[in-house]
């Protein structure tokens, strides 16, 4: 008689034992497996979320930087171009410059292919008196709107040029002169109609008029002269006031460059906090699914060793019963010619079968129950859960386990003594 065929026989002979032994192995089986699998499957839908949020954010940044973007372009320019003789000194204390370069230079700047600042609007600025107002004191500013960047697309300015005979007012200069838009006032003997009326600034621009460029050249006696060009930093990263610097006076070695401090930090602090406030929605939001995580390994972490060890408890001691309702059978075997070897195996091989059947159950059980359960993204299939690692794992250690459980009865089957077992029958 064959190995199997006395293990099929073992197995036929108390069936409610085995299957009971069965049922315990496929409950721990598939219990590990659908944890394992449920942890996979989270993982997934995790990774997923994260995926999905960082696009979100991205998004969200990017508007958010754009509305930044437009909020800090309220602040108006934060650099300024000047011709390098110009003594800061006197600029300082005048608020203007008193030295003149060529307008062509902003249009060279525009040809260059320079990344390091944009927006740039020429201008010329000069305090004067305004004979037909008690020659009081005003700020004349001609401008003839900004010039565009040839390498890049045009962007929406942060000052529109002033039409030609037309004037913009400071708000202490039209509310003296009680005009509104459309009125027309006279400044060293041209008629300008007011195009619009600034609201209060509490600065300089409160006594400053502005006109078109080529008109107040015309006027200050500076034809294709002006004192200043305006641009607007870029917020590119590691863009330093050096390196502006360098590329303008690459480009212009006959100028110099200053920066105009807390508008630009303005914009740096801008752009680190939408930057932040993206971080920490993301940081949120993976330490949320973690701390998730944990709290299912958590309760995995009992409840799996609780079920195997019961599983394997169960098998020993419903292995222990058999050895001891079987006394007198294992006793006729021992007589018959069999081994003790031979009993051990049997008993053994019956163990084994017993885990490798509840193993293979047990997969498929608590595979099937995870993958049911479980949410997974569109972009995931069910095999995107499968482990060969916890499928080997559970293929081996399950029948291993199963022949820990039925060792120490075994060997008291295979230990016995035909002859007094028969005897006391």
């Amino acid at each position: 008689m064959t190995l199997w065929r006395l293990v099929i026989r073992e197995i036929s002979h108390r069936p409610l034992t085995f299957f009971v032994g069965l049922a315990a192995f496929i409950a721990a089986a598939a219990v590990l497996t659908a944890q394992l699998t449920v942890f996979a499957a989270y993982d997934i839908q995790t990774a997923d979320i994260i995926a999905a949020k960082q696009r979100e954010t991205e998004e969200k940044m990017r508007v958010m930087e754009d509305d930044y973007r437009k909020i800090m372009k309220e602040l108006g320019f934060n650099l300024l171009i000047l011709p390098k003789d110009q003594e800061l000194g006197n600029f300082y204390d005048d608020g203007y410059a008193s030295r003149f370069m060529p307008e062509d230079y902003v249009n060279r700047l525009a040809a260059s292919n320079i990344v390091t600042v944009r927006h740039l609007l020429p201008s010329i600025e000069q305090k004067i008196r305004w004979p037909e107002q008690a020659n009081r004191s005003i700020i004349l500013i001609g401008t003839r709107g900004e010039v565009p960047l040839v390498h890049r697309k045009p962007k929406e300015p942060i000052l529109v040029a002033v039409p030609q005979d037309k004037i913009v007012l400071g708000y202490e200069l039209w509310q003296s002169l009680g005009v509104k838009p459309g009125d027309s006032v006279k400044l060293m003997k041209r008629q300008f109609t007011v195009d619009k009326c600034h609201e209060q600034r509490g600065s300089r621009d409160d006594i400053t008029a502005w006109i078109d460029l080529a008109t107040a050249q015309e006027m200050l006696g500076k034809e294709g002269q002006i004192n200043g060009i305006l641009a607007l930093k870029c917020l590119c990263p590691g863009n330093s006031l050096e390196e502006i610097r360098r590329d303008v006076g690459n480009i212009l070695p006959e100028t110099l460059v200053l920066e105009m401090e807390n508008k630009s930090l303005t914009r740096a602090k801008a752009r680190e906090r939408a930057k932040a406030t993206a971080d920490s929605t993301l940081a949120a939001e993976q330490l949320y699914r973690d701390r998730l995580r944990k709290e299912r390994e958590s309760l995995a972490s009992w409840i799996i060793p609780l079920i195997i060890l019961g599983s394997v408890a169960l098998v020993a001691v419903l292995a222990f019963n058999n050895v001891r309702e079987r006394r007198v059978e294992i006793g006729v075997f021992r007589a018959l010619g069999f081994r003790s070897t031979q009993i051990l195996t049997v008993f053994l091989a019956k163990a084994a079968l017993l885990g490798l059947a509840g193993a293979v159950i047990g997969l498929v059980v608590g595979f099937a129950f995870a993958a049911l359960t479980s949410e997974l993204p569109a972009s995931a299939t069910i095999a995107d859960l499968v482990m060969p690692k916890l499928i080997l794992g559970v293929i081996v250690l399950s029948p291993l386990l199963a022949c820990i459980a039925s060792w120490a009865p075994a060997l008291m089957a295979a230990g016995q003594d035909p002859a007094s077992i028969l005897s006391e029958e």
